[in-house]
């Protein structure tokens, strides 16, 4: 049976639309904001989004989990033995929304057999919906207008003088001279939101998108990962193992990711993993000291 047979899609494409539209709205008012834990902020946005969408997901398949980033109970889930999990992201890149930027957005990922098979990204500030998964493909649409494919765009290079590369602001401060010194053709840049960095590789602008710092969460991650896959990137850690999404391979009390993070195109990524490996094995603090501290 195809993934999309058993999957509301128009339901799912409207509640996302909405949920976007009111975000992209909220943007502009007044909001509470807290702060979760170090440089970790959430919104009264965050957590009327995170309310709404597990209640809609919920109730349109009552036999799989949902788990959300502003429910902690609801990792409990992670370990109840679901065959489907619904991974929901209310706002990734809160930090961009807190602060009036436009790269924010909604996140859903479907988690089947401890593997991403499907994803949805929403960008509230153009309501455009990327979405798609396993023998499937990939679409794009914008409001509730009908979606079209997604073709994915094959970066060139990398070349000594075209080498684009996706690396956060937390990991460009803290290896981003290491990795400029092993690939001085390298060419940084950001965006606030883990599922736009992925769907900038996708699109063919970038090579490759590196997350070393150990914050990421299994629902920043399922969705985009799923469209990456599906897209024909490679997904996998700094050491070239497959990312894994089980709970042994999680912290199991927040669902953050253990592995380093590297998604690309092949050609980029056998170019670039071992002058990564040697510029980060050089580096003299542990990938993830940041996240334990």
């Amino acid at each position: 049976m195809s993934l999309a047979s058993f999957l509301p899609l128009l339901k799912i494409q409207t509640a996302l639309t909405d949920a976007g539209a009111w975000a992209k709205d909220m943007a502009r008012q007044s909001f509470a904001v807290e702060e979760k834990g170090p440089e970790d902020f959430v919104t009264a946005i965050d957590r009327t989004l995170d309310r709404q969408l597990a209640e809609q997901f919920q109730a349109w398949f009552p036999q799989d989990g949902v788990i959300t980033e502003e429910n902690a109970a609801s990792i409990q889930n992670m370990s109840e033995g679901f065959s489907r999990l619904w991974l929901i992201d209310p706002l990734d890149g809160t930090e961009d929304f807190i602060n009036r930027r436009p790269d924010y957005s909604i996140m859903v990922g479907l988690l089947q057999q401890e593997q991403p098979i499907a994803g949805w990204i929403l960008r509230p500030e153009s309501g455009q919906l990327f979405y798609g998964g396993n023998d499937w493909g990939l679409f794009t649409a914008h409001g509730t207008e009908a979606a079209q494919p997604l073709v994915p765009s094959v970066t060139s290079g990398p070349t000594a003088s075209y080498c684009p590369m996706l690396l956060g602001d937390r990991d460009q401060r803290q290896y981003g001279t290491a990795i400029q010194t092993a690939i001085p053709e390298a060419q940084f840049y950001t965006l606030g939101s883990f599922g736009l960095k992925v769907l900038e590789v996708i699109q063919g602008r970038a090579g490759l998108y590196l997350y070393l710092n150990g914050r990421v969460k299994l629902w920043d991650t399922v969705g985009p990962l799923a469209l990456a896959k599906c897209a024909g990137l490679v997904c996998c850690d700094l050491q070239g193992n497959p990312l894994q999404f089980s709970l042994d391979a999680l912290n199991p009390e927040t669902l953050a990711h253990q592995q380093s993070i590297v998604i690309g195109w092949p050609h980029y990524v056998e170019a670039l993993l071992p002058r990564l490996q040697t510029a980060i094995a050089t580096h003299p603090e542990s990938l993830y000291e940041t996240a334990a501290s």
